[in-house]
């Protein structure tokens, strides 16, 4: 069994209670309409590069509200692309919070520029706008480059974006979206992955929209940006066999496609119950207050709720009890970025991003996906209403 299997596995826990997550439950509900797609696909012989490619990016376009969306391998690469295409200087500065997956790290090194970690707004979990300034102002004092910010709405909740996007014009830098845990997100009625020059979002399988595998997308209203990328996820290729970049083998599959364009037809749905989901724990949850603490949104904001997130003070005592009850919980992130073993060599240290850190001791994520049943979360709260009971 490999290992990728069995961390999907545990993020599943398919087998024991309470799952944390169902995909099942999902297929049930038009998995004939994915069979027939997907059979469609395989009896055309075009299984790269079609029309089901073509399809699901005019209408994801459509509705972040952007010019281009430009399919890809992953949400991971789709960052990564975009920093390349920028062509940013090399060895410059990316500043980003610390409070998220390493993905939105890891493309920064690859991409040949230097990561610098933020503070966070610990309400919010999103990256914090003063934070933000004095980072700014600490490393040009030092005399180095900064080219671009990446903002991260956490949780499918809506980062500072028009504040910060403003920022970043004032300063001349680059705003990227990793909006993998955030698609159909708003914020002031505008989506989220409209704010910056681009953004990345993936298609893993326990995302909002998801694939039956990797994938991504892309999206840009700057048309070079988008050419430019284009070229760049078919190995640098500008005509047949001929290459002005170094690209990558960066494409979205046809079947992934044909699978996420049935989804896709549910996705509005999906998003509904996952707001009613999350209201009702936020209700439920209210009365056990101070002890647990909801995440803040910003005024004007529609959450795409990816997980549902609590601030807790007996974190880990109250994880290790709603586990011997069957109710697996998840911990988004015990770690924070500035604080691993890979960026040692970036001189950070605990303590100097306290509120990145005080988040990781206190985040849990509670079971939700859009078919979890409202008896199933009321078991979630009565459980832990026994916990703080006892």
């Amino acid at each position: 069994m490999s290992q990728a299997y069995l961390y999907l596995g545990w993020w599943l826990n398919l087998d024991n209670g309470l799952p944390f997550l169902d995909l099942r439950r999902a297929y049930s509900h038009y998995g004939d309409k994915i069979e027939e797609a997907v059979l469609k696909v395989l009896k055309s012989g075009v299984y790269l590069n079609g029309p089901e490619t073509e399809s699901l990016e005019r209408e994801l376009a459509e509705f972040v509200g952007v010019n281009h969306a430009i399919g890809v391998a992953s949400g991971t690469e789709g960052l990564h692309l975009i920093l390349q295409a920028l062509d940013l200087p090399k060895n410059s500065y990316v500043l980003l919070p610390a409070f998220t997956f390493v993905a939105t790290c890891e493309v920064i090194v690859r991409a040949g520029l230097s990561p610098y970690f933020v503070d966070i707004d610990p309400k919010t979990g999103n990256i914090s706008l003063d934070a933000l300034r004095d980072t700014l102002v600490k490393l040009r004092n030092k005399g180095k480059k900064i080219s671009a910010v990446i903002v991260v709405s956490i949780f499918g909740n809506p980062a500072d974006l028009i504040n910060i996007a403003e920022f970043c014009k004032d300063e001349r830098l680059y705003m990227i979206e990793d909006i993998c845990q955030a698609f159909g997100a708003e914020l002031d009625g505008k989506k989220v992955g409209s704010f910056g020059i681009a953004s990345a979002t993936s298609f893993y399988p326990t995302k909002n929209l998801s694939a039956f595998g990797d994938g991504g997308m892309i999206f840009t209203n700057d048309f070079f940006l988008a050419k430019k990328i284009r070229y760049l996820k078919e190995h640098g290729q500008t005509a047949p066999y001929y290459y002005e970049y170094h690209g990558v083998n960066g494409r979205i599959d046809e079947i992934q496609c044909a699978i996420l364009r049935v989804k896709f037809k549910h996705f509005q749905k999906e998003l509904l119950s996952r707001e009613r989901l999350a209201n009702f724990y936020s209700e439920r949850l209210k009365e056990f207050y101070p002890e647990v603490k909801l995440l803040k949104t910003y005024i004007g904001s529609k959450p795409a709720y990816s997980l549902f997130s609590v601030r807790v003070k007996k974190r880990d005592l109250l994880k290790s009890y709603l586990e011997r009850q069957n109710i697996p919980c998840r911990i988004y992130y015990p770690i924070p970025l500035h604080l691993q073993p890979i960026y040692r060599g970036l001189e950070f240290k605990e303590g100097d991003l306290p509120y990145t850190e005080l988040l990781c001791k206190e985040i849990l994520s509670l079971p939700f996906f859009p078919y979890l049943g409202e008896d199933e979360a009321e078991f979630v709260v009565e459980k832990i209403r026994a916990f703080y009971g006892s």
